[in-house]
């Protein structure tokens, strides 16, 4: 307990924000604007109690690439593949706002805006910022993009909604600031993207992509708006959201499209006309109005007047939106009580907020997602495994360019090596958070521009942490970074006798990290920052990896050691070549019984070289685990009960059993001092390397898959099933975009009753940093390198896919089969990929699986120098003064102007997962780093664009006795988020479970 005298602390208060006020302007930005405009909630026209108030939402949905590539699409290049060119949108929507003040428009896609925006004069800019001082532009949702909510990781997303965000608000001040989250297109919608929407302050949410089943329900029980309640461990209302779904998925009405781009018939409206048309529209829409509202819970409907790309040529949307607002509205005249208004998804929620209704309350998610009985999309979990996996590695690439660019100081951007930035890949990692990016359902050349876009953001990243490191170590000497180590290729270490590498941990605890380096000499020596010998080995590279990585390296050998990095800082190590003599690590040509290290112990069948148990020599647990790999042979629509086919969206295989690869796997192994691997063949498609280093508490699979023969004509989802002996009576449980777990059963739906008519498509659920299974004694726990797809068809059993290769589209727009190949690998893609798997007690299986996912999505970055160090570079930094709490993590640190830094820590335990790091923990911000002297901080939202003191949201009411969830919020107990605020000014910061805090950090280098 701390205690102290009210006076001195009312003095030292004082004292605080003395030092403090006046520090940092943003996020609000331009806080002053005139208030004779109104924005926002004031700008709404108003409505007419009493009647059925018709909201028309103009909009066009713009996918930042997706059969075209984002530059294709904003300049309207390749038409002949879509017509569609943004650009001329944004053109022509400006231009016929002016015409009229009554209409409305409202806008997404922040990446596409922006490079608009800098294309205008300022003359066209302050027209545009009237427009939107006067609510008649109004951005909702406000990301760089629309992101996916099954493939993406929570980190990623935050970090582009900031950015589009930040331009919003420095560009157009709190009148940019969008209220409403709007995810019409995603398919499928995950909690962990409701609760991070609600902790950026939006007051709702609107989507379109609804599963069939779950639609008709609550079209009848009229439940298509909701509160989500989107975290079981944020004390209500901190996750809480209003949920709409929108009627007509994110297109007008039947026959109400007026783009150039359709065919509905015009407003007609000259009586001298032989097909003069009005009553006929009228009445149409009267129909089409009150069949909407029969399946909705006010007086207030939303119909989305757009679709994808529209607006082009605003004048023919507007000029009939007007004639149909005058027509049907003159109505009322007569009796009608229909009312129809331009209007905005944020001023529709604000009468749903007025209606003072109660709503039901929804605790799952939105997964997995059909359109018909066949048709499950659950497909795009995997699809496109490797930019899946390039994605995930520029993410933590990012990561460490952000924070050495705070630590570096100014001559990281500037410096020895030139002209480095982060916004480069920081743009691009925004970009591919897009529904058609990451989730893999892009045409081929787009998914192509994508990896070079975040090809060129690393190399301007490069120069960064060059520039960087050069500081921080006092060493000039060239920095070299080998991207393709996982395939073992490293020109400087497969040639150099002598060299070092530093290792960057950007985590905020120590942590302990396996290399592996492609090297052609037998023995090495190696030392580490303090000059220790360090315990290394040299094994024969597989013949798996020769054949993946073909002609790019030519390393015989790899050698593999185990280093240690402080947090938030680099170690380095020396690596000398010794005299040439044979290899200790010698191969066995068959699978052991048994490797082990002081915490596992795995079993293998000598006559089928395969898994056959996992034990934890420490909790004293053993289970049944065998492992295989199976492809699912996947439907070409030549089927009676649909012509669905499986195809980047959609996963349908045609038999619920699949084809089991191999039964017997070709073995062979190595033991040593360092790692103990069995290498397994499995066909020439299939191997993988069972790995288990000498202090892990996890195994490694090491798995390689392609190119997938399809000669047979046969499409081929492959999967690694796990079979156990754990009594899991069908639940399994997956993460929520890297966050928070989810419990799953087979076959079921907790808010309504499931007809399961695809019993493997319609299990299947997004993977996106680990899944799990578990029993009353055990839990196994797999940690994915990537998001994929996976589900529990039989008890005991956990199956994830890891490769699709198909012949066919599945007719959702894409128009390509998902057939991925290559110059490299013109026959077919392989792919390269690892799981972890970790045998704890259930109680305490996440002190494990939490970190152990943080270290794969966050890996050590590594950077390499030619020949010998000079005597005087700082061979081990750590940017922190102690490693944090383990229930802390370091989200984010990256430089938010030139004495701002932008600071996000996490409590990265549910409540109900450990019963010691589930507890709240205490940080001292002003004794965090080691470099940087915190001279003030505030808080902010999570997306940083308000501070947390001003956010506020409306409120809604839950139905009693509605709503599903896995745990007993009595059990939960209490977390008081605000019993840090009077310790505020002491920089001490209390972190209960689960929160997830941002804060602006004034800074200066020590």
């Amino acid at each position: 307990m701390l205690v102290c005298n009210m006076a001195a602390y009312v003095l030292l208060l004082v004292a605080f924000l003395s030092v403090f006020s006046g520090v940092l302007s943003f996020p609000v930005g331009q806080e002053n604007r005139d208030t004779s405009t109104a924005c926002g909630y004031q700008s709404c026209h108003a409505t007419k109690p009493g009647m059925l108030n018709v909201h028309l939402v103009p909009h066009t949905h713009d996918d930042v690439g997706w059969l075209k590539t984002v530059d294709q699409y904003f300049y309207g290049d390749r038409n002949d593949i879509q017509h569609a060119g943004v650009q001329y949108i944004l053109d022509s929507v400006v231009d016929q706002l002016l015409k009229n003040p009554d209409r409305r428009f409202i806008y997404v896609e922040t990446g596409f805006f922006y490079r608009w925006w800098k294309q205008q004069s300022s003359s066209m800019q302050q027209t545009v910022k009237q427009l939107v001082n006067e609510g008649r532009l109004e951005f909702v949702n406000g990301g760089w993009c629309m992101s996916d909510e099954a493939t993406t990781h929570y980190s990623a997303v935050i970090d582009q909604m900031t950015i589009g965000l930040r331009f919003l608000n420095e560009t157009f001040g709190v009148c940019g600031r969008p209220r409403v989250a709007w995810h019409i297109d995603p398919f499928g919608h995950a909690r962990e993207h409701a609760s991070m929407f609600a902790q950026m302050g939006y007051d709702g949410f609107f989507f379109g992509r609804l599963d069939y089943q779950d639609r008709n329900r609550r079209m009848k029980a009229k439940e298509q708006e909701l509160l989500w309640r989107a975290s079981d461990s944020l004390t209500p209302p901190m996750a809480d959201l209003f949920t709409g779904i929108l009627p007509n998925g994110y297109n007008p009405p039947e026959g109400f499209c007026w783009d150039q781009l359709c065919t509905d018939e015009p407003i007609r409206d000259d009586p001298d006309l032989e097909d003069y048309n009005v009553d006929d529209v009228v009445q149409r829409f009267l129909q089409a109005a009150k069949s909407q509202a029969s399946v909705y819970k006010t007086n207030h409907i939303i119909m989305t007047m757009g679709s994808d790309f529209q607006y082009e040529n605003a004048n023919l949307w507007y000029k009939n939106l007007d004639k149909l607002i005058r027509y049907v509205n003159g109505r009322q005249a007569n009796g009608s009580n229909v009312n129809v208004l331009y209007s905005t998804p944020s001023c529709y929620l604000q009468e749903l907020h007025r209606a003072n209704l109660t709503w039901s309350l929804k605790t799952d998610d939105f997964f997995p997602y059909a359109d018909n009985a066949h048709n499950f999309w659950t497909g795009y979990f995997t699809s496109r495994p490797a930019l899946k996996r390039y994605e995930r590695i520029s993410n933590s690439n990012l990561q460490s360019c952000n924070q050495l660019e705070v630590l570096g100081g100014p001559v990281s951007r500037k410096g020895q090596f030139g002209r480095g930035d982060s916004e480069t890949l920081r743009r691009a990692m925004a970009v591919a958070q897009h529904h058609d990016a990451v989730s893999g359902t892009e045409k081929q050349h787009v998914a192509n521009d994508y990896a070079k876009r975040l090809a060129k953001g690393w190399q301007h990243c490069q120069v960064l942490v060059s520039n960087s490191l050069a500081s921080l170590t006092g060493s000039l000497a060239e920095r070299i970074y080998c991207d393709n180590l996982n395939i073992s290729v490293c020109p400087l270490t497969e040639s150099s006798k002598k060299f070092s590498v530093s290792v960057y941990n950007l985590l905020g605890r120590t942590v302990n990290w396996p290399v592996r380096l492609p090297v052609n000499g037998t023995a090495y020596s190696i030392t580490d920052a303090q000059g220790k010998a360090v315990d290394c080995q040299v094994l024969p590279v597989s013949e798996a990896t020769q054949e993946v990585r073909r002609n790019q390296g030519f390393a015989r050998n790899e050698l593999v050691f185990q280093v240690q990095a402080p947090p938030l800082g680099f170690s380095t190590y020396t690596i000398s070549l010794l005299k040439d003599r044979p290899s200790s690590s010698l191969p066995r040509p068959a699978a052991p019984s048994v490797i082990q290290n002081k915490f596992l112990q795995v079993t293998f069948d000598p006559q089928t070289g395969l898994l056959t148990g996992l034990s934890n020599l420490e909790t004293k647990q053993t289970i049944k685990l065998t492992q295989n790999f199976y492809w699912y042979n996947a439907s070409d629509g030549n089927n009676y009960e649909s012509r669905q086919t499986s195809g980047a969206y959609i996963f349908r295989p045609n038999s619920s059993t699949p084809v089991m690869v191999a039964s017997k796997a070709k073995v062979e192994s190595f033991q040593n001092s360092v790692v103990q691997e069995v290498r397994q063949w499995f066909a020439p498609w299939v191997s993988q390397v069972v790995r288990l280093y000498a202090d892990s508490r996890a195994v490694e699979l090491e798995w390689t898959v392609g190119p997938v023969p399809v000669n047979d004509r046969q499409g081929k989802e492959v999967i690694t099933r796990l079979d156990t002996s754990i009594k899991t009576s069908e639940f399994f449980y997956t993460d929520s975009n890297g966050r928070e777990v989810l419990q799953r059963k087979k076959d079921f739906r907790p808010t309504w009753q499931l007809k399961q008519t695809e019993p493997i498509a319609g299990n299947y659920y997004p993977i996106n940093s680990r899944a799990f299974i578990k029993d009353d004694v055990n839990q196994l726990t797999v940690v994915t390198d990537r998001s994929q797809g996976g589900g529990s068809i039989n008890n005991g059993s956990l199956e994830i896919m890891l490769h699709r290769r198909l012949l066919y589209d599945d007719y959702r727009g894409v128009g390509e089969a998902l057939d991925e190949s290559s110059e490299i690998y013109p026959h077919g893609l392989m792919v390269r990929g690892r799981l972890l798997l970790s045998l704890e007690p259930p109680a305490s299986a996440a002190d494990i699986h939490r970190p152990l996912a943080q270290e794969d999505v966050s890996q050590p970055l590594l950077s390499f120098t030619d020949g010998s160090l000079s005597p005087s570079s700082r061979l081990e930094f750590s940017g922190l003064q102690a490693s944090l709490p383990p229930a802390v993590h370091l989200l984010t640190l990256s430089q938010w102007d030139e004495d701002s830094v932008l600071l996000r820590l996490e409590h990265q335990f549910q409540s109900w997962e450990s019963k010691v790091n589930s507890q709240p923990v205490t940080v001292n911000l002003q004794k965090l780093f080691s470099s940087l002297d915190v001279l003030g901080f505030s808080e902010l939202n999570l997306s940083a664009n308000q501070w947390k003191d001003q956010m506020s949201r409306f409120d809604w009411t839950p139905e009693k006795g509605t709503g599903h969830s896995n745990l007993v919020w009595a059990r939960l107990g209490v977390c008081w988020h605000d019993i840090e605020a009077p310790f505020r000014w002491l920089f001490l910061l209390v972190l209960c479970h689960f929160v997830l805090k941002g804060f602006i950090n004034k800074v200066e280098l020590r």
